[in-house]
């Protein structure tokens, strides 16, 4: 069968190089408690018992 190509904008590729960027600093400075959950893209609860994703 053939394949699907879908195109992605610059704008948008910037996008999500920025939000991981953000996420990798978030992370350095607010090591996640449950590395397990985060490889399995659930939602990690911080001990304070604010959510992130």
């Amino acid at each position: 069968m053939g394949e699907v190509i879908q195109f992605v904008s610059k704008s948008e590729r910037e996008r999500e190089r920025l939000i991981r960027e953000a996420r990798a600093i978030y992370d350095s400075i607010f090591p996640s408690t449950d590395p397990i959950g985060e490889q399995a893209g659930t939602h990690a609860r911080r001990n304070d018992g604010s959510s992130r994703s």
